[in-house]
């Protein structure tokens, strides 16, 4: 690289830097090392009581209290997931009437080309694509919670718990990440300096609820939980939380032995997010969602719709079905969607979307299953469960694989996580069952 292409590079860091925080870099790197700074020393210093308090110090007494700090923290999630809910809702009920249109014009056409069109492209992409303001407007909320220092505050809360566990709260900021993607998550371990806490965090990081997974929470708590979506919702991503934390202090004291970490951090000021700076990181997130869409899920659901097409699906879906009847949902349908998962998480909800054609019609894709399949609530809530634990997504594999550079670790990932999700599934239906 050229003096020219290093310095047009610098010009752009500079110009995205000062786009999404509204100051230039100098006063952005400035207020990171004083974050760092004032971290420090609320770790080291106890103050006067004299002293007088800023805002960011008197809002620190509430939020980072030992009693009230992460009750605070659960109480935001489940606003972030009550507003993206309710919110979202007239949105997707127009994305969904409008590929509901295109479905019916495509089926009109007839043959293999209608069918390629109705149920491949639009019933299979089109019922992925119905999910995007619930996506977006997730990252929207949690921008507005990242802008505005909190989240920084939240691994500060949440070190005292996982010391407790073998870690500490440098392990919480990628496990963050991960209710994004589990992609950047493993890869945000590298900030880890010690390398066993590096590795267990690496070893859970898939059970943080991804992006990917909320249009099945989506799908199924719109149509059998309509009155309690946001609850429903946020109890994966808190089962997801505490299996991790359950199971981090399992390998860390039988798998991966030794002394933890210490942890430092900046505590950045508080300040009011700009709508630039939320939209963009909004945009940055919401895209990728787009971006696999339009690639990968688009290419899996053809060669879905191409299988069920040719009849060659059925008997795949029906000899591993079996495995799932103790969890309730033993149907092949489900089967070939946990299968085609594993590929891309998304692709369950386009998988049922191509399966199951004409849904917008009948109330709705989850309210089609439910009929078809004879599903109740509780194996809904139980199939949603699988699609949280089983296994992580091909991409997901692929870092953990290189992150660890060992098939042993990844192999382990990829089995024991299929083996919680079954036995979790399974608990959820079997007790349910008695109630």
């Amino acid at each position: 690289m050229d003096s020219e292409e290093v310095l047009d590079a610098k010009d752009k860091s500079l110009a995205h830097l000062r786009k999404v925080h509204g100051d230039e870099a100098e006063t952005v790197i400035a207020d990171g090392r004083y974050g760092y700074i004032s971290g420090l020393v609320k770790d080291v210093l106890k103050k006067p009581v004299i002293e007088r308090l800023t805002l960011s110090d008197r809002i620190d007494k509430v939020v980072l209290n030992r009693w009230l700090g992460i009750p605070i923290f659960l109480a935001l999630l489940y606003g972030v997931f009550q507003f993206t809910f309710v919110v979202s809702v007239p949105f997707m009920d127009w994305i969904d009437e409008g590929f509901g249109w295109l479905s019916e014009q495509a089926s009109g056409i007839g043959g293999w080309g209608g069918s390629l069109l109705a149920d491949g492209v639009i019933g299979g992409v089109g019922s992925v694509l119905v999910f995007v303001p619930v996506i977006f407007l997730l990252y929207i909320a949690l921008s507005i919670l990242e802008d505005s220092g909190y989240l920084a505050r939240a691994a500060f809360v949440m070190d005292r718990l996982m010391h407790r566990i073998g870690l500490h709260g440098r392990s919480f900021i990628p496990l963050m990440l991960g209710f994004g993607c589990n992609v950047p998550a493993v890869m945000a371990t590298r900030t880890i300096e010690n390398p066993k806490d590096r590795l267990v965090t690496i070893l859970i990081s898939p059970l943080m609820s991804c992006g990917a997974r909320l249009p099945i929470y989506a799908l199924f708590a719109a149509a059998f939980f309509t009155a309690h979506q946001g609850l429903v919702v946020f109890s994966f991503y808190a089962i997801g939380v505490v299996l991790a934390i359950l199971l981090a202090w399992l390998f860390r004291r039988r798998l991966v032995t030794g002394e933890s970490g210490h942890f430092v951090m900046e505590l950045p000021p508080y300040r009011i997010p700009t709508i630039i700076g939320v939209v963009t990181h909004m945009w940055e997130r919401g895209r990728v969602f787009l971006i696999r869409a339009g690639t990968i899920i688009f290419s899996i659901v053809l060669l879905v719709w191409l299988l069920d097409y040719t009849g060659a699906l059925e008997p795949i879906g029906r000899a591993i079905a079996p495995i799932f009847s103790p969890a309730g949902f033993g149907q092949w349908q489900a089967a070939v969607t946990l299968v085609f998962g594993i590929l891309a998480k998304e692709v369950v909800v386009g998988t049922f979307g191509t399966l199951f054609t004409g849904a917008e019609e009948l109330g709705g894709l989850g309210h089609v299953i439910g009929f078809e399949l004879g599903w109740t609530a509780l194996v809904a809530y139980a199939f949603m469960a699988m699609c949280l634990i089983y296994v992580p997504c091909m991409a997901t594999i692929a870092i953990i694989k290189r992150e660890t550079n060992s098939w042993k670790w990844t192999g382990f990932v990829i089995g024991y996580t299929l083996a919680l999700g079954w036995i979790v599934a399974t608990l959820i239906y079997q007790i349910g069952r008695l109630f």
